[in-house]
C-alpha cells in the first residue's frame, strides 16, 4: 500500500513561491528583489535562500530609500544583506527631488511614498530590470487584489488593470516587449496571518519595530503615529509615550503604529487572530481615496 504525504498551508505557500522566485530566474535576464527591511520583503529573501543556495541570487536586493523609513528597517535591510553576502542597491527619493523630477509634498504629515514611484523607474531604466519581484500580497488592499503574480507594466512603468494576463494552471507568461518590465508577486495568495505564521515556523529574524516597545506618538484621524523629525508638531499636538507595534512598514509619515502589549511572534498570530482592522488600515496613505492605490500604482508604485 502505497502512502501519501500531504502538505500542509505553509509548505503549499512556500513551495508556491519557490517556484515562482525559479520562473523569474529561468524566464528573464536582468530581475531584482525589491527589499526594505520590511517583514514580507524578509520572508521574499528567506524564500530566495531556498530556492537558489547554495549558489548566489540571480538578482540583486534592490531597496527605494524614501529618507523617511524607520532607522530599525534600515539597519535590518543592511545588515541582512551583509549576513548572506548579497549585493544591496540603494537608490534615493532625495536625489529624485533634487534633480526636480519629483515634488515633496507640504504639510503637518509630508508622505513621499507616492513619488518614491519616480526613483524606481528610473532604477529600473538605469540598471534595465525587466522584472522587479515584491513582496505585496492580495488581502492587503483592493487594488493588490486586481494583480497578477506577474503583472505587466508597459515601456513608462504604466499598469492597466484590465490588460492582465490569466495564469492557469501555475502557467506564468513572462514575454514582454523591449522597454516593458514585469512586476512579480510571489507571496501574493498569503494573508498577514499566514506571513506570521511561517515566520514562527522558520524562526525569521525580524526588526523589532514589529514587537511591542515604548515610542513617543502623537494622534492624528484616530490613528497613533510616530514622532519623528519628518513631522511638524504644533501647539494642538500632544506627544505621548505608548506602548506600541507596527503591522506594516513604510515611511514614519504616513503608517500607523497600534497600542499592543504583543511581544513575541505567538503573541502577535493571537491579536492577528481576534483583530477587526486591516493591516493596512494603518497606512495613512491608503485613506486619502477610494481608489488611492489604484492610482499610485498606474504611475509606476510598487
Amino acid at each position: 500500500m502505497t502512502s501519501t504525504h500531504r502538505l500542509s498551508h505553509l509548505d503549499q505557500l512556500e513551495s508556491e513561491a519557490i517556484y515562482i522566485l525559479r520562473e523569474v530566474a529561468a524566464q528573464f535576464e536582468r530581475p531584482a528583489l525589491l527589499f526594505s527591511g520590511g517583514k514580507d520583503s524578509i520572508c521574499l529573501v528567506h524564500l530566495a535562500l531556498k530556492a537558489f543556495r547554495p549558489g548566489k541570487f540571480p538578482f540583486p536586493l534592490v531597496h527605494i530609500d524614501t529618507g523617511h523609513n524607520f532607522d530599525e528597517a534600515l539597519q535590518f535591510r543592511d545588515s541582512l544583506a551583509e549576513r548572506i553576502g548579497e549585493k544591496l542597491i540603494v537608490r534615493y527619493v532625495q536625489d529624485s527631488i533634487d534633480q526636480g523630477k519629483a515634488v515633496e509634498e507640504k504639510g503637518k504629515f509630508p508622505s513621499r511614498n507616492a513619488i518614491q514611484a519616480v526613483t524606481l523607474l528610473d532604477t529600473i531604466a538605469e540598471f534595465k530590470f525587466d522584472a522587479c519581484i515584491g513582496g505585496a500580497r492580495r488581502d492587503e488592499e483592493k487594488a493588490r487584489a486586481k494583480e497578477r503574480i506577474f503583472s505587466v507594466r508597459d515601456e513608462f512603468g504604466t499598469w492597466d488593470p484590465k490588460l492582465q494576463r490569466p495564469e492557469l494552471w501555475n502557467i506564468y507568461n513572462g514575454k514582454i516587449h523591449v522597454g516593458e518590465n514585469v512586476r512579480v508577486f510571489p507571496i501574493s495568495n498569503w494573508t498577514e496571518l499566514d506571513v506570521w505564521e511561517y515566520i514562527r515556523k522558520e524562526n525569521i529574524d525580524l526588526p523589532s519595530l514589529y514587537f511591542s516597545h515604548q515610542r513617543e506618538i502623537v494622534w492624528r484621524e484616530e490613528l497613533v503615529f510616530p514622532v519623528s523629525k519628518f513631522i511638524s508638531l504644533d501647539g494642538t499636538d500632544k506627544v505621548e509615550t505608548r506602548t506600541v507595534r507596527f503591522r506594516t512598514v513604510g515611511d514614519m509619515t504616513c503608517t500607523a503604529a497600534v497600542e499592543s502589549e504583543a511581544n513575541s511572534v505567538d503573541d502577535i498570530i493571537r491579536e492577528i487572530q481576534i483583530s477587526r482592522t486591516t493591516e493596512r488600515g494603518s497606512r495613512l496613505d491608503d485613506k486619502r481615496s477610494e481608489a488611492a492605490m489604484e492610482e499610485r500604482k498606474k504611475g509606476g508604485y510598487f
